[in-house]
This record gives C-alpha cells, structure tokens and sequence, in this order.
C-alpha cells in the first residue's frame, strides 16, 4: 500500500530513463495501475497488479476481477504472496484458482512460494516450498514463480548465497518433474530483503532469473540500481 498518485509521473521516468538491460515489471496499488499505464505507455517496461480474484466476476466487495486488471493495461499480477498467504489465510488452493483465472484472462501470474523461519529452523524449508508448488500451480501453469523466504521480507535478513542456490535447485527440480520442458524455462526470481548492495551476488547464483523486489523498490534509483545488476542471458 505504498506510493502516490502524484508520484507516478517522476517514478515511471525515472525507470524509463535508466534504460537498464534487465525486464522491469511494476506492480502497484490498484488505484495507480491506470495512471502508470498511461506513464508507461511505449515503453518495454511491463505493468502489474498485486492480486485478483479466483471468480471471472460477480459479488465480491473488495475484490478485483483479473479481466479487469486486463482491460485497464496490467500484463502481469502477482498471485500467493506471502502477506496474502498470512493476511488473508490464501490456502495453495485459492491461489491455484486464482492462477487459472489469471490464465485465463491472459495475464501473466508471478506465483510466491516460500517458508517461514520456524519451518527453515526445523528442516522443513524445501518440503514447505515444493509442496506449495504442487498445490498451487494448475496443470496448465505458464508464467512466473517467485521463491521469497518469508523470514527475509522486510527484515533486512537474507538466507546465504548457497541457501538460495539450493532452494532455487529444489524448485527447479520440482518444475521440471511436474511440466517437463515448460518447468526447465520457467523463470525463477528470487525475493527477500534484495537490495542494490546484495543484488549483483544474488542475481549471478545459479537459477536466479530475476528479483521480487519489495522495499527497495520504492526508491526508484534502488530499483534501477539493483535491475542494473543483473545478469542479462
């Protein structure tokens, strides 16, 4: 629930104008997506939304329609995030449902995974994150899939560099097993605590395909300094 109408303009050149080699992809409140569409227009930067709705439509007070987020100019809509997963008690199955509709809608989906520290703790860390994929990726998956260790969001902690190559490892693995040739290009971004002086060793491990960029993403030149970082293959 951050930003302001009246900075989208300054933010959207800002972004525009690094003219970083990396994929850049703003989600932001719902309320600004109309305003960066049109301050985005032209240019290669994509636009998405925060959440939708697993129902096309109907009588859901609160609740965004993902053919709306369509219409409006979003190509891309983050879907499981951890702070939905908590806030909202978003079961694997709700965002698999969500996922579908996403699809169906011709968006993009960035499905989140991740385990919490007491799960990291105990030795249940990729079991947590695999099985969420089982349960929240339809059969028909393509897109996105975002591992962000729930004890690193906001904290300013980060797992070590060989935690994040193992777990990135673990859901490839897990991809591939479930949609073959599909799973093996599926983009993996990596988010938690991922900042411009963690950025460059973060996006270089093996099976980082991108960032989930939280916190940091708000300063625009942070942002534009971690998409900098990045290794472009």
């Amino acid at each position: 629930m951050s930003g302001s109408l009246t900075g989208v303009a300054a933010y959207a050149a800002a972004l525009q104008a690094a003219n970083t080699p990396a994929q850049l992809i703003v989600c932001p409140p719902f309320p600004l997506l109309p305003a960066f569409a049109a301050a985005l227009a032209g240019s290669e930067i994509g636009l998405g939304a925060q959440d939708c709705h697993a129902n096309i439509s109907g009588a859901h007070t609160g609740d965004v329609a993902a053919a709306l987020l369509k219409e409006i100019g979003a190509s891309y809509v983050i879907l499981g995030h951890s702070e939905r997963r908590a806030d909202h008690a978003e079961s694997n199955a709700v965002v698999a449902g969500k996922v579908k509709t996403a699809l169906a809608a011709r968006l993009i989906p960035i499905v989140c995974v991740g385990e919490s520290e007491a799960e990291r703790d105990v030795g249940e860390a990729e079991n947590v994150v695999c099985s969420q994929l089982t349960h929240s990726l339809p059969d028909d998956f393509t897109g996105l899939v975002a591992y962000e260790p729930i004890w690193a969001i906001g904290t300013g902690k980060t797992p070590t560099e060989a935690d994040i190559t193992a777990m990135h490892a673990a859901i490839r693995a897990a991809l591939v097993a479930r949609f073959g040739a599909n799973g093996a290009k599926t983009l993996i971004l990596y988010g938690g605590s991922v900042k411009p002086s963690n950025a460059s060793a973060i996006l270089a491990l093996p099976e980082v395909g991108g960032a989930l960029v939280g916190g940091a993403s708000l300063v625009a030149a942070d942002f534009t300094a971690i998409a900098a970082s990045a290794r472009v293959v």
